[in-house]
């Protein structure tokens, strides 16, 4: 049986195939240590979720006042803005009618309001605690920036794997625009696709289900119990 490996950013409280991916990997490295993005937006410090029945970005405002680069793991969160506060009535406003929320919201609330200084603790975290909540062992994850690990696009890849001795990668459905596929089996790695199928589930603050919305929304509708088996039950890797 291979050992399958799966490798992403440390996101801001991300969907539901993020933690299909955690599910189906035995080992699931954070990869803190390559340049966060200078311009644009990222998963890793916004998401969307349902506000006044559509698809809307909450985001963790960062301190951009830097020169050069910075990796993921040395994002500061601009703390003078008090985005907890906001991003908490956010989603009392739009969740408070929710199935789950008397028993979601104090956890989700819980989460949001710890106090870093980092982004990617925060959440890395908030991903631990999410994992813990729904049965998954948290002892799978690895912090890319505790590996003596080189290299760039599909090499660094490919170099991660080897480094926690596995030979098998389990990519997800967004990585053909970077990812060198022949690179795999050049050097004697599997390349496994997620293949993940977003399920549907009752949305009770939306006319049409949208897909791809944060942890918390599909927490909200659901709950702990369902959201798991809604993971659990895409979960058909082959090995």
């Amino acid at each position: 049986m291979n050992k399958i490996v799966a490798i992403h950013q440390p996101n801001f409280l991300p969907w539901l195939g993020y933690f299909d991916k955690i599910a189906r990997a035995d080992i699931f490295i954070l990869l803190d240590n390559v340049q966060f993005p200078k311009t644009g937006g990222t998963w890793i410090n916004r998401v969307q979720m349902a506000v006044h029945d559509a698809p809307a970005w909450v985001t963790v405002p960062i301190k951009r006042a830097y020169h050069g680069t910075r990796l993921i793991r040395e994002m500061e969160i601009n703390n003078d803005i008090p985005w907890q506060v906001k991003l908490l009535k956010t989603i009392q406003i739009n969740y408070g009618r929710a199935p789950y929320f008397s028993v979601v919201y104090p956890f989700v609330a819980d989460l949001i309001e710890q106090q870093y200084g980092l982004l990617s603790e925060f959440n890395i975290c908030s991903i631990k605690r999410v994992m813990e909540k729904l049965g998954f062992e948290t002892s799978k994850l690895v912090l890319g920036s505790d590996l003596a690990v080189d290299g760039s696009a599909t090499q660094l890849l490919i170099n991660l794997t080897k480094s926690v001795g596995s030979n098998a990668y389990l990519a997800g459905g967004g990585a053909g625009g970077y990812q060198e596929d022949r690179l795999f089996a050049d050097q004697g790695v599997k390349l496994v696709s997620q293949n993940f199928q977003h399920p549907s589930y009752p949305q009770f603050n939306t006319q049409k289900f949208v897909p791809g919305l944060s942890i918390v929304d599909v927490l909200m509708n659901c709950g702990f119990d369902v959201t798991r088996t809604l993971i659990i039950s895409t979960n058909g890797i082959e090995r």
